[in-house]
């Protein structure tokens, strides 16, 4: 499925980038027709709130960039062009980021625009995109309102982020003993709202009892109340729906009050290899999903490897870790562009528009689809479990790494019971006792 004519060149190119020498055929020594390069904007973050995914985001796209110039460019009609990129940051500010994408298109000369990472930035930028007739592919907006809004030239590489939390909820449902009830907290920002009123409605509807339910601020690091509350309801289930650090905060308020229940499920945080580090042997058993992660081989009929793509990214970046999926989302809209460019042949941006919402193939990240509002809902979601301090795929089946491990053991079995608070000593009363 996919393919359509199209030679997979990657392998040959993980080759050239892996420092891998190779004698030419005569025909190799041909040089081909070379145009003019190919311009892309990229507004996307360096600052501000996301400030440490912007920069992850840029990761992606710069190695799909030299992926797509490896061997002379992405061809044309038998004329090569090479990628150029062009990164600004947009502080992690929607109206600054549609400014900069205004200007690239009408200054700079961007033929095409990959999106910054986020949904609100990335549909400021699809306004903009829209305005012009422009195509933009977004690899980190997973908001189904972004799409939603009649933007036919945006294209988002990630499935809505309901289908995130229902899919966590499904594989649940799953397991023996079939969970009940399900406490949840989620932060005030957003994404983290929309990410927990859909884990909600559908548990709802699933049969589940949804016996706490919370809101933090955004950033709070002390998640002790209220995961002392949750865990005095012993909900079956426990969900938290926020960043980075406030899942670190709520794992270790659950392991210090030794909060046991069948699973303690993140939307976000398993997935970085920071999380296992900050949290050591207690990081086990935690459970997340992803839209990606380097164990789930999907078959690549474009592109490279899952393999080859694991080995680019650690040379360039010189890193002992796997990718992580903001990265490899990334280089997964890049790649749906460099798909859409060849088979419409030409740079005209209405023709690669057509291409995009007509493309299907297969790649190191999984299947690139578009429904018609413009999102990946074909994509699969993928389980993960920390399991002996490595982040494994669960689930699908077809996909997984490992087996799950559910219930999670309690926190009395693998690390002893709490330390109780020493015992208060009565103060003095300055009389001697008595004999």
């Amino acid at each position: 499925m996919g393919k359509r004519g199209i030679v997979p060149a990657f392998p040959a190119l993980a080759a050239v980038l892996l420092g891998v020498t190779c004698s030419p055929s005569p025909m190799a020594q041909q040089q081909p027709k070379t145009g003019a390069d190919i311009v892309i904007g990229v507004p996307n973050a360096a600052t501000g709130e996301f400030n440490v995914e912007g920069p992850l985001t840029k990761q992606g796209y710069d190695l799909w960039a030299d992926w797509a110039n490896a061997n002379g460019g992405i061809d044309v009609k038998g004329v090569r062009h090479k990628v150029k990129l062009l990164h600004q940051d947009d502080q992690s500010k929607p109206q600054l980021s549609a400014q900069i994408a205004e200007q690239m298109l009408t200054r700079d000369g961007a033929r095409f625009l990959l999106a910054p990472f986020g949904s609100p930035t990335t549909a400021a930028v699809g306004a903009v995109a829209e305005q012009h007739q422009v195509p933009l592919v977004a690899a980190n907006a997973g908001a189904r309102q972004v799409f939603l809004q009649g933007l036919h030239y945006t294209f988002g590489i990630l499935a809505p982020v309901d289908q995130y939390s229902a899919t966590a909820i499904d594989w649940e449902l799953s397991r023996t003993p079939r969970p009940q009830t399900l406490a949840i907290l989620t932060a005030d920002d957003a994404a983290s709202m929309l990410i927990a009123k859909g884990l909600i409605d559908h548990a709802t509807t699933k049969g589940i009892k949804i016996v706490f339910q919370q809101q933090y601020p955004a950033g709070t690091t002390n998640l002790y109340p209220l995961v002392q509350q949750a865990k005095a309801l012993r909900p079956d289930l426990f969900f938290n729906s926020g960043r980075f650090l406030e899942a670190v905060a709520a794992h270790k308020a659950a392991r210090d009050l030794q909060f046991d229940t069948n699973l303690l499920t993140y939307a976000v945080g398993p997935a970085q290899p920071e999380f296992v580090q900050a949290l050591g042997p207690a990081a086990d058993f935690a459970v997340t999903v992803s839209p990606w992660t380097a164990q789930a081989k999907f078959k690549a009929d474009y592109g490279p490897t899952t393999a080859q793509y694991v080995a680019a990214y650690r040379q360039k970046y010189h890193a002992e870790h796997e990718p992580g999926f903001v990265t490899a989302d990334a280089t997964a809209a890049g790649l749906a562009l460099e798909v859409a460019i060849k088979r419409a042949g030409s740079l005209d941006p209405r023709s690669v528009r057509d291409a995009l919402a007509a493309l299907d193939v297969n790649t190191f990240y999984g299947r690139l689809k578009f429904d018609p509002q413009g999102q990946n809902t074909f994509h699969n979601v993928l389980v993960e479990q920390v399991l002996n301090g490595q982040l494994q795929t669960v689930w699908p089946p077809e996909l997984a790494s490992a087996p799950a491990q559910y219930p999670m053991p309690t926190w009395e079995a693998r690390f002893g019971a709490a330390a109780q608070p020493p015992k208060p000593k009565l103060p003095g009363t300055g009389v001697s006792p008595r004999r």
